[in-house]
């Protein structure tokens, strides 16, 4: 009985052992397994690269300018402030209540037109009485003459002293003194009368009415009634860098009369075309500068005093120049270059000299013929050999 029950105890036993080993062996199999379905599910989410004897070279999108041949004037530019011609700071002569004003605020009035009008009538009184003084003056000059004249005829007959008839002609001399004296009171009367009507001493646009009508005006304050300012023609006052003299002074050798262009304090619109006045006769040494003036014609009043607005003194003109967007120019250990685009859209290096570079624009001396193709934005990213799309950018 124990024999039979120790097989049975040993055939369970290997059965647990068989089963334990198929356990075993089965879970590293479904490990395997999901390992393989992942890399394949991770191979065929990735991107299929074409050949690459079958992918298409990538374009550096950039900006596109051709090379042109235009006239280009040669000048200088400078800031400036704009200037009336002339200035009048309109006051009153003589002491008098002002009576009327004649003029509107902002008003173009010309030389010699009624401004204000001042209380007349102590003027007048004066004027009136220095009359008076002359009238007395002729009269007494008249009767010293005719006294003259019977004491020569006396003196003939040597019926008085000859020295009477010299202590006459004394008076008669004393008395034409007198009379100018007087002759010259009326004048001034009339001038101080003349005063109190005030007239435009030039001719402008009138500014901002500084006194009332009522006022008491006097001679000896400061108080202005108007300012005056003549705008048309007008002047600008600019300055330039000393280093631009030399070109400056040998323009003016060349041509007596050198234009002035006026533009906007952006410098994109062009306001008004005159010509130089002025080159100071010294150059500032403490900011480096030259001073110079010119007078622009005004109609349209384009431009107004206290106006800051850029100028260009134009010094000559260079005819068919090629020119490029400054942009366009890039340096390198060789000198100037620029990318040059070939007819299959591909860019190639040419060396170019810059004669000089005026405002945005680059003029070529060599190295660059008219109508080729450059580059003017994007040359960063470009070796040659590139190819190259244009894309929208700013008109060069």
């Amino acid at each position: 009985m124990s024999a039979e029950l120790e097989r049975i105890e040993i055939a369970v036993v290997d059965d647990e052992i068989a089963r334990l080993r198929h356990r075993s062996f089965r879970l590293p199999l479904l490990l395997l397994a999901a390992i393989a379905v992942a890399g394949v599910i991770w191979k065929l989410r990735q991107p299929i690269d074409p050949p690459v004897a079958t992918r298409p070279n990538t374009a550096v999108p950039v900006v596109l300018a051709t090379a042109t041949q235009v006239d280009v004037s040669d000048h200088v530019a400078g800031i400036g402030t704009v200037q009336a011609s002339a200035t009048a700071t309109v006051r009153v002569r003589v002491d008098g209540q002002l009576q009327q004003i004649s003029f509107i605020e902002g008003q173009d009035v010309q030389a010699g037109d009624v401004l204000a009008q001042l209380d007349p009538r102590a003027l007048q009184a004066q004027l009136a009485t220095a009359e008076a003084q002359l009238a007395r003056g002729q009269a007494t000059l008249e009767n010293s003459r005719v006294d003259l004249q019977r004491y020569a005829g006396l003196v003939e007959q040597k019926s008085i002293a000859k020295q009477t008839l010299d202590t006459q002609k004394a008076l008669v001399a004393q008395h034409e003194a007198a009379l100018r004296a007087d002759e010259a009171g009326v004048e001034y009367a009339r001038v101080q009368l003349d005063y109190a009507t005030i007239r435009a001493p030039i001719g402008g646009r009138t500014g901002v009415r500084l006194i009332d009508v009522g006022n008491l005006a006097r001679a000896s304050e400061a108080t202005a009634i108007v300012v005056i300012n003549q705008i048309d023609p007008i002047t600008l006052s600019f300055t330039l860098p000393e280093a631009t003299f030399a070109r400056v002074n040998d323009a003016l050798k060349r041509s007596k009369s050198l234009r002035v262009q006026a533009f906007s304090n952006d410098g994109n619109q062009p306001l008004a075309e005159g010509k130089l006045l002025l080159v100071n006769n010294q150059i500032d040494a403490a900011s480096g500068t030259i001073q110079l003036k010119a007078e622009f014609p005004n109609q349209e009043h384009r431009l107004w005093p206290g106006q800051y607005i850029n100028a260009r003194l134009v010094l000559g003109e260079t005819r068919a120049a090629l020119v490029v967007p400054a942009s366009a120019v890039q340096r390198g250990p060789e000198g100037t270059f620029v990318y040059v685009v070939n007819g299959d859209d591909t860019v190639s290096l040419s060396n170019v000299k810059v004669a000089r570079t005026q405002d945005d624009k680059a003029l070529i001396s060599s190295g660059l013929q008219a109508g080729q193709r450059v580059v003017a934005e994007g040359q960063s990213k470009l070796r040659p050999g590139s190819a190259v799309i244009a894309r929208a950018g700013p008109a060069p």
